[in-house]
């Protein structure tokens, strides 16, 4: 039989992935507090995520791209970012950087894991630098989208039709985000663009382990 997916849910945008042997960790956000956002929860010790392969950056910005996050899984961390970001982590010293633009693509382990087309701001504020946005399809045994920061975009369309996850946002740390965001209409729209396929074994699948 196939494996299952596991998908936890640490918060944020933060979600572990693990397929076919491969554990991926989206936009990490890994501390109690990060400028405004509060935890519910205390926020996860670093011993429970074991060996992550990958990390997946959908975008700069800074409840995205969290240093303190990253740092505290190594400067070796394997990092798959958005075109124009590299220059800016190797900086930061981590060393193994990838960037991919939408359509471009690279191997996990089993796993291939392709860059999409995002609706949103790259800029990281207050001062930069820029970078593209990005989502991310993960695919081998099971195909999830993982969108990171989006607006509907007529292209979102086409990502759909075998999907068996997608991972959407909607809203965030305040009702009302302005453009490139998902609020609960539009992310409901998103989700009939994409047609994740709604599966049973999914639903063992999927765990919460912080808010």
């Amino acid at each position: 039989m196939t494996p299952v997916p596991f998908l936890t849910y640490i918060g944020h945008a933060t979600v572990l992935i693990e397929i076919d042997g491969v554990r991926l960790l989206t936009d990490p956000v890994l501390r109690d507090r990060l400028g405004h956002l509060r935890r519910l929860e205390p926020a996860p010790d670093r011993a429970w995520a074991g060996a992550i392969d990958a990390v997946l950056i959908s975008h700069m910005h800074w409840d995205h791209l969290d240093l303190p996050s990253l740092r505290r899984l190594g400067a070796d961390i394997r990092l798959i970012v958005p075109s124009g970001a590299a220059r800016a982590l190797l900086r930061w010293g981590f060393r193994n950087v990838e960037e991919l633009r939408p359509e471009e693509s690279v191997t996990v382990g089993a796993l291939n894991i392709e860059a999409t087309y995002a609706h949103h701001s790259g800029f990281r504020p207050p001062f930069g630098p820029a970078a593209e946005c990005v989502g991310f399809i993960v695919s081998r045994s099971r195909r999830l989208y993982f969108a990171g920061d989006t607006d509907l975009f007529p292209e979102m369309a086409a990502l759909g039709g075998d999907l068996d996850v997608a991972l959407l946002p909607v809203w965030g740390w305040r009702p009302y985000l302005g453009p490139g965001h998902l609020n609960p209409r539009r992310a409901a729209e998103a989700l009939t663009m994409l047609r994740p396929a709604p599966r049973r074994d999914l639903e063992r699948g999927w765990t919460t382990l912080f808010q």
